[in-house]
């Protein structure tokens, strides 16, 4: 058997397959580095502070800095991450 190009996420009767160009970094370092620190502090307002249950909206910063890939990013065309020059 071969092996394509696509990651496969199995889960109990279905198959979903995700092509390995789309899951492109297309997030910078400083970028990454500013959605994780302000996710972290939004989730922190849940559990100290206000207690607001708003605070779980930094799971969004905090997952997409994690993954360094943003879907509003690959949306509009937008990286901030460098190109990888090739010779």
């Amino acid at each position: 058997m071969g092996r394509s190009s696509a990651a496969v996420l199995s889960l109990p009767g279905r198959t979903l397959g995700f092509p390995a160009q789309q899951m492109k970094i297309n997030e910078g370092t400083a970028d990454r580095a500013i959605r994780i620190i302000v996710g972290l502090v939004l989730v922190a307002l849940v559990f100290v502070g206000p207690r607001t249950p708003w605070g779980w909206l930094g799971l969004l910063p905090l997952v997409t800095g994690i993954a360094g890939r943003c879907p509003a990013y690959t949306l509009f065309g937008i990286r901030t991450c460098r190109v990888s020059g090739k010779s």
